[in-house]
């Protein structure tokens, strides 16, 4: 049977419109703008009145960690694929800082392998860049693999690459897009002992925007861009937090860039002054930095310097990150709660629904060459969300669904709910329950 989802308000490529869109199958049939003509028949086709509601293509996020294999306490691909359907996320590319180390093809594979049993919606996986294993990195396959991950400053699973020849040699030679973690270790270290020999073990929360300071972020992101200009390169630095990083990336249409740019909600949402209230809850590498940095993140944004808008959503137990500032583990659960922030940002007139639906959902599939998939186009895969903009609700433990059962947004009011999630033509969320929790697909990209 086909799906019409009827009258909703159509969010895509830069319009927001009154339009019904048809599905048939996997892919979208047809999209009807303004009324579906009078003849069209409806015998053979489940009809959805989306009066009200918007319809957006569903978010592509390009940073998660689901923490599958090894670190399954905190978080397993059935579980955080849940959450993202719940959260309109109908594509993720996760990252491969697990247990073992997505380091070679083969524990490449077993990561696809385990999503195609248990995903919820779509998903692709990072092969891992270390200072040992170029050999394996040159043998991933670019229709398949959303990118090279390398860590130039080290984070939670320690993949620090920082032989000078090593990373040449990837940026050389990857097969792929080289998305980068950038944070300057040496900086890094020498910030940690300063505030060690101030506070002793007892550093406060506070004090992680300066250690992972703004110096540490640009002296490794401009090592990188210098490097992809030097190979020519396409590089995706991920999670940018400063503003003197901004003079590193130029404005323009993501698809005639080679150095792209990437902010996470939570560098858009927080900044110093939130430690006060959320502690190591909002801990994470590279840090939330100060208001005058979020301000620039905003502006470069705006002025498409900076691409996309991701999560780096990276579970830990609530255990875990009620410790001191040294034993706190860096990240947080994100990826159910990302598209409704930003729509609440919308709201209150930081960027606009077009905008949003822009950078969550067609860039990352420009940027990444993702095969038809992040717009609302006849043809495409019927990856799609349906959102009621006038739905206020509160984030409670009671409604996540992260493994670790918690989220830096918990208490937060939104006026804005994911009503269905559709993957591949099927509804596999739908009024706060998941009905189909293992429809996911690997996707593919175009050359």
């Amino acid at each position: 049977m086909k799906t019409l989802i009827k009258d909703a308000t159509i969010v895509n490529e830069g319009l927001k419109f009154k339009g019904s869109v048809l599905i048939d199958g996997e892919k979208i049939e047809k999209v009807f703008p303004h009324v579906v003509p009078a003849d069209f028949d409806v015998s053979a086709t489940e009809v959805i009145d989306a009066t009200g509601l918007l319809l957006i293509p569903g978010v592509i996020d390009d940073q998660v960690h689901f923490r599958e294999p090894g670190l399954t306490h905190k978080g397993e691909i059935a579980t955080e694929s849940k959450a993202a359907a719940a959260g309109g996320v109908t594509t993720y590319m996760e990252m491969p800082n697990t247990n073992p180390q997505a380091v070679t093809q083969e524990e490449l594979q077993k990561k696809f392998d385990r999503a195609a049993e248990v995903s919820a919606v779509n998903y692709s996986f990072y092969m891992g860049a270390t200072n040992t294993n170029l050999n394996e990195v040159l043998k991933t396959d670019p229709s398949k693999v959303c990118g090279i991950k390398v860590f130039m400053g080290s984070s939670t699973g320690n993949m620090l690459v920082d032989d000078d020849k090593t990373l040449s040699d990837i940026f050389k030679n990857a097969p792929t897009l080289v998305a980068t973690h950038c944070e300057d270790e040496a900086t890094i270290k020498a910030n940690t002992e300063i505030a060690r020999q101030r506070y002793g073990e007892n550093v406060p929360i506070s004090r992680h925007c300066h250690i992972r300071s703004d110096e540490a972020c640009y002296k490794s992101s401009s090592k990188a861009v210098e490097l992809a200009s030097k190979f020519d390169t396409r590089l995706h630095i991920l999670h940018l937090t400063s503003a003197k990083e901004m003079s590193l990336f130029s404005p323009g249409k993501v698809s005639d860039k080679t150095i792209t740019a990437e902010v996470c909600v939570h560098h858009l949402w927080f900044d110093e002054r939130d430690y006060i209230d959320y502690g190591t809850r909002i801990k994470w590498n590279p840090s939330v930095k100060c208001v005058k940095d979020k301000e620039a993140l905003w502006e470069a944004l705006l002025a498409d310097k900076i691409d996309v808008i991701a999560t780096d959503h990276a579970p830990h137990t609530l255990e875990e990150k009620n410790n001191s500032y040294f034993k706190a583990p860096s990240g947080g659960p994100l990826v159910q709660h990302s598209l409704v922030a930003m729509l609440e940002l919308s709201k209150k007139g930081f960027i606009s629904i077009e905008k949003v639906i822009e950078k969550m959902c067609h860039a990352p599939a420009d940027l990444f060459r993702v095969n038809k998939r992040g717009y609302i186009r006849e043809g495409y895969f019927a990856d799609l969300v349906l959102v009621d903009p006038t739905k206020n609700w509160i984030v409670a433990p009671e409604n996540i669904l992260y493994k670790c059962g918690w989220a830096p947004f918990e208490r937060t009011e939104f006026s804005n709910k994911v009503v269905s999630t559709f993957v591949n033509g099927l509804k596999v969320y739908d009024k706060d329950k998941v009905v189909h929790p293992n429809y996911g697909q690997a996707i593919s990209f175009n050359p």
